[in-house]
């Protein structure tokens, strides 16, 4: 098992080919996470070429620099379900080919191809983990799972009205960060360079993510209606530390909130990490989003 004496966390514009350069020559390292992306889960106008230049430089940047030194690290790059797009089949493995539909997603396909292209000509360790939505509570405030269990603290102690939501039937394949930094540390243990699908292979409607937030707080919520016109009101509240009014609408679908790109159902074919690493995910779901609403909760 690989053995890491020392750790390095480095601040570093990774667009910046001198500055990864001369951080690469200074630790010549054993092993790279590279991790670092821009995000941008709704797209701003005239934020998609910084979007896709930063995803796709940084991986490149550092292959160049290991390449020039003559360094040959493993190299674990984090990849995207946003890297499939819209696909023809609903499962997606390490054999689908990618469609991407964001600027997000060609970013991280295009530096997925200079890797294939240096662990192929170049002889550098580069392998893709291609990461389906891993959850936990330092989630960024922009994504839908942040944004739903903190408004489902929020209201359950007055401090906010209502949740605003866009498609509430997407699906989603949602895990647990813990397990998908654990399968990396996996993939970092094989000799050979690949690629690996990181999913549960299991899909969770919005829907059923809000409902299983309040559920923490012993709120249930039924939704009436269709389509923009849904709602989500309270059932019942058995919790006696929260008086949420039963009838009381608190979540509303917001037109606004859609998006564009929307890709409506993409599972993770996680069979080759099942088989040949023998990784399953380990926490569920419904534990993934008790940790992050309790821990919205204590803020």
């Amino acid at each position: 098992m690989q053995t890491l004496k020392k750790g390095y966390f480095i601040i570093c514009d990774v667009t910046d080919r001198a500055k990864v350069m001369s951080q690469l020559d200074l630790i010549k390292p054993d092993v790279i996470f590279h991790l670092a992306a821009h995000m941008e889960p709704l797209l701003q106008p005239g934020n998609e070429s910084q979007v896709l230049s930063r995803n796709m430089n940084g991986l490149i940047h550092i292959l160049e620099a290991c390449d020039q030194l003559q360094i040959f690290p493993h190299i674990i790059n984090a990849g995207s379900s946003l890297m499939f797009g819209k696909v023809d089949s609903s499962v997606a493995s390490e054999k689908t080919p990618f469609q991407p539909l964001t600027p997000y997603g060609l970013g991280k396909v295009t530096a997925h191809q200079f890797a294939h292209i240096f662990r192929t000509y170049k002889n550098q360790t580069v392998s893709t983990a291609i990461l389906f939505n891993h959850e936990s509570p330092v989630r960024g405030e922009t994504f839908v799972t942040r944004k739903i269990t903190r408004a489902a603290s929020k209201i359950v102690l007055g401090l906010q009205d209502k949740l605003y939501l866009g498609n509430l039937d997407a699906k989603r394949d949602w895990g647990h960060a813990k397990d998908y930094v654990r399968m990396m540390w996996m993939i970092l243990q094989t000799e050979v360079a690949e690629d690996w699908v990181i999913a549960t292979g299991k899909t969770t409607t919005v829907r059923d993510f809000v409902k299983m937030s309040f559920a923490h707080a012993g709120v249930e919520l039924t939704f009436k209606g269709e389509g923009k016109d849904e709602k989500g009101v309270v059932a019942s509240c058995t919790n006696p530390k929260y008086q949420v009014e039963v009838g009381k609408e608190v979540v509303a679908v917001d037109p606004t909130c859609f998006r564009p790109t929307e890709v409506d159902l993409l599972i993770g074919d996680p069979t080759k990490a099942n088989s040949q690493l023998g990784w399953k995910h380990k926490i569920s779901l419904k534990k993934g989003v008790e940790k992050m609403y309790a821990w919205y909760l204590s803020e």
